[in-house]
């Protein structure tokens, strides 16, 4: 069978599949016979490098740094087709996605870090459709409604099963899912700042405000804001945060508290609370604990901030 050549067809008919299990590249032992798991090999000048399951490679003692998902593009292309492993590359590196392409005699292969496996999978899904002229989903934000928790909690849980802080897996249920749903039914719930970002009918973002004070003044208290892992970097909490924001000026608010990454915020015009004379609950928050003064901010406010009740703690 005579494989694609032919770079607008090659990239409409991807059809990218994921293997099951997660792989690695090892050296091979010189003079070991090779093993039945070995899925490619390459001989080089420092010797025969192979791919092969990561289990197999912990019961055969070997060790390897690169642990990646094993991706298949089922698209049948020609040895000498020009410019599928560049679009493919392209594409991948913009979503800053590392990638190590295996050139079968079928299909073209590609290992991804496991973590951003469902990621790549998206990119290349795009990739595919924007060759068709497909048009891009559209992001829908809306007022996130009761019927929407249960999606809410499933994607916040998503979204911190990494800790922001530590950088490690969490054990269990991540603090922020039950801190929202203490946030639901809470005093200081406001309805109309529980945003949800929706994408093909899929909630893929929330962010909630409820109210809080410095001193008497009601300002917002901004958090948790989450992202389905998947589709990260990818400008929904951008779009997010700005919606927000622009409902927040619109219902006459005068200003947004947060903590968070100074420098990542600091794009949507917050600054160190404390500038503003708005102290953290926190001391050790310092600079982390941000306020966004709004059209309507009537200065001369002071004083700690106090969040909602359930994020008081």
């Amino acid at each position: 069978m005579t494989g694609e050549t032919n770079l607008q067809a090659l990239l409409a008919t991807l059809h990218p599949v994921l293997r099951d299990g997660e792989y690695v590249c090892v050296l091979w032992p010189h003079g070991r016979p090779l093993d039945p798991e070995i899925q490619a090999l390459v001989r080089e000048a420092e010797g025969l490098a192979v791919v092969l399951p990561r289990e197999a490679a912990d019961g055969l003692g070997l060790p390897y740094d690169f642990v990646g998902a094993w991706i298949t593009l089922q698209v049948h292309s020609e040895l000498d087709a020009i410019g599928l492993t560049a679009a493919v590359g392209k594409a991948l590196t913009d979503a800053r996605i590392s990638c190590n392409v295996l050139a079968g005699l079928h299909h073209d292969h590609l290992l991804v870090p496991v973590a951003d496996a469902p990621r790549a999978l998206e990119v290349l899904h795009e990739l595919s459709a924007a060759s068709l002229n497909q048009p891009k989903p559209e992001l829908v934000l809306r007022n996130g409604t009761p019927a929407d928790r249960d999606r809410i909690l499933a994607l916040t849980a998503e979204a911190f099963a990494v800790s922001p802080v530590t950088g490690l897996a969490v054990e269990g249920e991540p603090l922020e899912v039950d801190m929202l749903r203490r946030l639901f039914d809470c005093a200081e719930y406001l309805p109309e700042f529980s945003v949800v970002a929706e994408l093909a009918g899929e909630v893929v973002g929330h962010v909630i405000s409820t109210r809080g004070w410095a001193g008497d003044y009601g300002l917002l208290g901004l958090g948790p804001i989450g992202v389905t892992p998947r589709l990260q970097r990818h400008g929904i909490g951008t779009a997010l945060m700005k919606d927000t924001i622009a409902r927040a000026n619109a219902a006459g608010e005068g200003g947004i508290a947060l903590l968070g990454s100074p420098e990542y915020y600091a794009r949507f015009g917050f600054v160190p609370a404390a500038s503003f004379g708005v102290l953290p609950p926190d001391e050790s928050w310092g600079e982390k604990f941000q306020l966004l003064p709004l059209a309507l901010w009537p200065g001369g406010v002071h004083g700690t901030f106090r969040y909602a009740a359930p994020l008081a703690g």
